[in-house]
């Protein structure tokens, strides 16, 4: 194990990388919706605008930050907070290098290597969506209460779903560890093949769990204003806005690191830049869906996802538990 010193700085340095690809991931999705759609996209701020984060920033700090006088300050100030910190979390279990010697030190490619690291994941996503509950009931709207509720609805039962379409790689596999599961791949075919019908559940259940379109009703802004957030503004809204897009940074991390061969490469050892090229290319494709398809009506989102994605995760998962009980 890495001194503790060691976790600390990989921990600074992981925490930043992700701060920064949350703030250009915004501007990237800006420049692809533009481009898909005609249009021209951000392109003041700095050349081709890339400073457009940076002064969304500057914007969000001097925006004043108020607070409904019925709400419940402390629960109101705490909820973006809490999804903020179990975002960032997350990220700490994701390894992202086979590791390195330095100097006199043997260095892993992962901040925290943890036996149950895929647990943690989901205890973590667990635990984020307190806080998108907790910001829309202590704001005391109604617009912000019915987002809460559709909050907790659509995540928690898209979690379901999402944990089995992993069990047949944890079953494949036969460690819930995140670090020997990349190093399995390293010596044979890459997950998404064997289990592929997991990987598409996989990825529409993380789509619903990041509410992002076409699954973005607790935040269907033609129906329900701006969902749970709605009493939001300034800072507290943008870490709103940062949790999600980092949530959704992490779950196509934990698809890349699961499915794709996470720091593997079909070529060239070049460790994290084939983790970080595989991670861009996952994060286009969620960008491409909201570009693409309408956003679904409620009843049809749970539908889809009790109905359709549910018993299919569950007969991927037993039939991997067959063919790997049949071949061993």
């Amino acid at each position: 194990m890495d001194p503790w010193w060691i976790d600390a700085i990989k921990g600074f340095l992981i925490i930043n990388i992700v701060l920064v690809c949350f703030a250009y991931t915004t501007w990237l999705e800006r420049k692809l919706l533009s481009r898909m759609q005609g249009r021209f996209g951000p392109n003041r701020a700095g050349p081709f605008g890339l400073l457009q984060p940076i002064a969304d920033l500057v914007k969000l700090v001097r925006k004043e930050a108020f607070t409904p006088m019925s709400a419940s300050a402390k629960l109101y100030i705490a909820a973006p907070v809490l999804s903020t910190f179990t975002a960032l979390l997350a990220f700490a279990v994701i390894p992202f290098g086979a590791g390195w010697h330095i100097w006199k030190w043997d260095v892993s490619g992962v901040v925290v290597d943890a036996p149950i690291s895929l647990v943690l994941i989901f205890a973590l996503g667990s635990l984020g969506v307190y806080g998108f509950i907790i910001g829309g009931w202590a704001s005391d709207s109604k617009y912000s209460t019915l987002g809460a509720m559709r909050t907790c609805a659509q995540l928690v039962s898209y979690e379901v779903s999402l944990a089995l379409a992993v069990l047949g790689v944890v079953i494949q596999a036969g460690t819930l560890n995140l670090s020997e599961i990349v190093h399995q791949q390293g010596t044979q075919f890459w997950f998404f093949g064997p289990q592929f019908v997991g990987l598409v559940v996989f990825f529409l259940a993380g789509t619903a769990e990041t509410s992002r379109p076409p699954f973005d009703l607790p935040e269907g802004d033609t129906e329900i204003v701006a969902g749970y957030h709605t009493e939001y503004s300034g800072m507290r809204w943008g870490l709103f806005q940062m949790s999600e897009y980092v949530h959704m940074i992490t779950l196509s991390a934990l698809g890349v690191t699961l499915f794709f061969g996470g720091w593997h490469g079909p070529w060239a050892p070049l460790g994290p830049l084939w983790f970080f090229l595989k991670l861009l290319v996952v994060v286009f494709i969620f960008i491409w869906m909201r570009a693409s398809l309408p956003r679904l009506r409620y009843d049809q989102l749970m539908r889809f996802g009790w109905k359709i994605l549910l018993p299919v995760a569950t007969l991927n998962a037993f039939v991997t538990a067959l063919v790997v009980v049949a071949v061993n």
